[in-house]
């Protein structure tokens, strides 16, 4: 990884999507920044479309969806995409599985929960839970062991799964986070990220983001990622000076500087 601040002044000039992982990227200690915020604003100002790419429930997706300066939000860890209406008023909202396998998902979920709980008792589901949709989300515990256990049960009941840095997460379809980038972005921005990478500049900091940082060409990781880095195979290629948010607005800067140049 090289310092963000030692990119070139054009590196980023191809860049017309910012794709970033939300709870300690764009947040910091669980809180979004005005600054952050602002850059998401000059982000889109500058021509560039900002979608978020996170593990985090449908439900904070549809508000960030409908009131953030994004273009859409993929949700749940690639379950689910929100995109705003064009009278900016409703919400659309495409799930990575079928309509018919949606309720049969949901029971596999509930049936894999049961599982966990049963075998670990002390197991908390975490509380949004009630929010989500597509995936079964517990706390993650201050144990790593505990948190190993977990997802270890997730999995022998047949599930996806993974552990980033507020959830052990459990999911059925296969896919991650890019894969349903993948869909996205060739349904609904009519781009094949496999022919056109520079496009896309990713930003995260945790072991689900992975996928992400192996594939695409632009990656820049939180200050944070370096606690990560034994449990991703492939680490960002940037790295920020400052964590969360403050790290997402170097990554912003650089960008629209790129763009600028």
């Amino acid at each position: 990884m090289r310092h963000l601040s030692d990119a070139a002044a054009n590196e980023f000039k191809d860049v017309r999507f910012v794709l970033t992982d939300m709870d300690e990227t764009l947040t910091y200690r669980g809180r979004l920044a005005a600054g952050t915020y602002c850059a998401l604003e000059k982000l889109q100002k500058a021509g560039i479309r900002v979608i978020p790419v996170t593990a985090a429930p449908a439900g904070w997706c549809d508000q960030m969806a409908r009131m953030w300066p994004v273009d859409g939000v993929i949700g749940e860890n690639g379950g689910i995409f929100l995109q705003r209406t064009p009278d900016g008023h409703g919400i659309v909202r495409k799930y990575w599985h079928p309509e018919s396998e949606i309720k049969p998902v949901s029971e596999r979920l509930d049936a894999a929960a049961r599982a966990v709980r049963s075998a670990f008792p002390n197991a908390q589901l975490a509380d949004d839970q009630v929010f989500r949709l597509t995936s079964i989300a517990f706390s993650r515990p201050a144990d790593p062991t505990a948190g190993e256990h977990i997802l270890r049960e997730l999995q022998r009941a047949g599930a996806d799964a993974t552990i980033n840095n507020l959830w052990v997460l459990g999911w059925f379809g296969g896919y991650d986070k890019l894969s349903m980038t993948r869909r996205v972005m060739a349904e609904a921005y009519g781009v094949d990220i496999e022919n056109d990478r520079d496009t896309v500049l990713y930003t995260g900091d945790s072991t689900n983001d992975a996928p992400m940082f192996a594939f695409f060409k632009h990656t820049v990781g939180m200050s944070t990622v370096k606690e990560y880095l034994p449990h991703i195979p492939v680490p960002p290629n940037w790295i920020t000076t400052g964590p969360g948010g403050q790290g997402f607005i170097e990554a912003a800067e650089a960008v629209i500087s790129s763009r600028q140049s």
